[in-house]
């Protein structure tokens, strides 16, 4: 009889940090790529952005129309027209960078942080995101459409 295989826990892999580098550097290459075409082409002139489907197939603005004209409008300064070619998308902007802010103090402070975003946030954020979508598509909230 051959001994029965042992039943010892396998060791756990650690992942390579240069992995996690080369990762970083590759993401952050592409932000700054993507950035760069949106800086120096605006999407409402040049007609190789994507569009949007929901807005061919109802003709009504979902919460991510405008989004892009509004992040062309953050990277030229222009912050109020940003607001207005899409609220949620710069106010959520902020927010994310608020957050940032705050996740990056605690792990300098080496405090504990939990997730970035925590799952209680995923409901109201979609209230919000269909509240914006209902009152952007109604004839007196005119101005929150793109």
């Amino acid at each position: 009889m051959s001994p029965a295989p042992s039943q010892a826990i396998p060791p756990k892999l650690s992942t390579f940090s240069g992995l996690r580098v080369f990762v970083g550097a590759v993401s952050g290459m592409a932000m700054l790529g993507a950035g760069a075409v949106l800086y120096f082409f605006n999407p409402g002139t040049h007609g190789f952005y994507p569009v949007c489907e929901f807005h061919q197939l109802t003709g009504l603005n979902c919460p991510g129309c405008g989004g892009t004209r509004a992040a062309y409008q953050l990277l030229h300064g222009h912050a109020l027209r940003a607001l207005q070619d899409n609220a949620l998308a710069v106010l959520s902007l902020a927010g994310l960078a608020a957050r940032g802010a705050w996740f990056k103090t605690k792990k300098f402070l080496r405090r504990p942080t939990g997730p970035f975003l925590p799952p209680e946030c995923f409901w109201p954020l979609l209230v919000v995101a269909v509240v914006f979508t209902v009152l952007r598509n109604l004839p007196a909230f005119s101005f929150l459409s793109p």
